[in-house]
């Protein structure tokens, strides 16, 4: 079973710059995660990818697997960042969370690996939902934002949405029959992502307003 180092070891590592060297580490874990998963990653190719002592990997954050929870723990917060739910605003919220994943493929292979490789979360991931959820169950009790269905629910399929390319199959993407990841097919997909939770998000009125029931 491997073991961390001791008080002495932790000392004779901790190198004169920790935090510069920590985000080396946290940056070199992440590609790896991403690349391999937790069960294929390896602390060596980590140290080596940081071009840093694997004995630090220890010293900052534990085992492998609390490295994993680090590193996820990070881009849970970057992704929370850029594409927060502010007022509840489904749509922009939608539009910026598609920009993000495409611009950090890393983060999104993170997720796929995380969804299948772990089936507990961290108190860090529900904090992050639970805020999105209240966000918009608020707009809906203001009436910005269809109140038919439950706010978990409504959240959960723009989540979906927002992915749809993304992760879609290779074989659907053929379709197309152009580069599924050109300039002109993600602003197409981007445009018409954005339209479908318009749609969906958009207040009701009339007999089938905010006073019909749930389906």
């Amino acid at each position: 079973m491997t073991t961390g180092p001791n008080d002495a070891d932790r000392k004779a590592a901790r190198p004169r710059n920790s935090r510069a060297t920590k985000e080396l580490l946290l940056a070199a874990a992440t590609a790896e995660f991403a690349q391999y998963g937790l069960a294929g990653a390896r602390i060596d190719r980590i140290a080596e990818r940081a071009g840093a002592n694997k004995r630090l990997l220890y010293v900052y954050f534990g085992d492998k697997d609390q490295l994993f929870e680090a590193v996820l723990q990070h881009e849970i917060g970057r992704l929370f960042e850029e594409a927060s739910l502010a007022g509840g605003d489904l749509v922009a919220f939608a539009g910026n969370r598609f920009d993000y994943m495409l611009a950090h493929p890393d983060t999104a292979r993170l997720a796929a690996w995380r969804r299948f490789e772990r089936d507990r979360h961290t108190d860090a991931e529900i904090d992050s939902y639970r805020v999105k959820v209240d966000a918009v169950a608020a707009a809906q009790r203001e009436g910005r934002t269809d109140a038919s269905l439950p706010a978990i629910d409504l959240f959960a399929m723009v989540l979906r949405i927002t992915e749809s390319w993304l992760d879609a199959p290779p074989a659907l993407q053929a379709l197309t029959g152009t580069d599924p990841r050109s300039a002109e097919r993600l602003a197409e997909h981007r445009a018409a992502l954005i339209e479908a939770v318009r749609r969906i998000t958009a207040p009701r009125t009339g007999p089938e307003g905010d006073d019909a029931p749930r389906r």
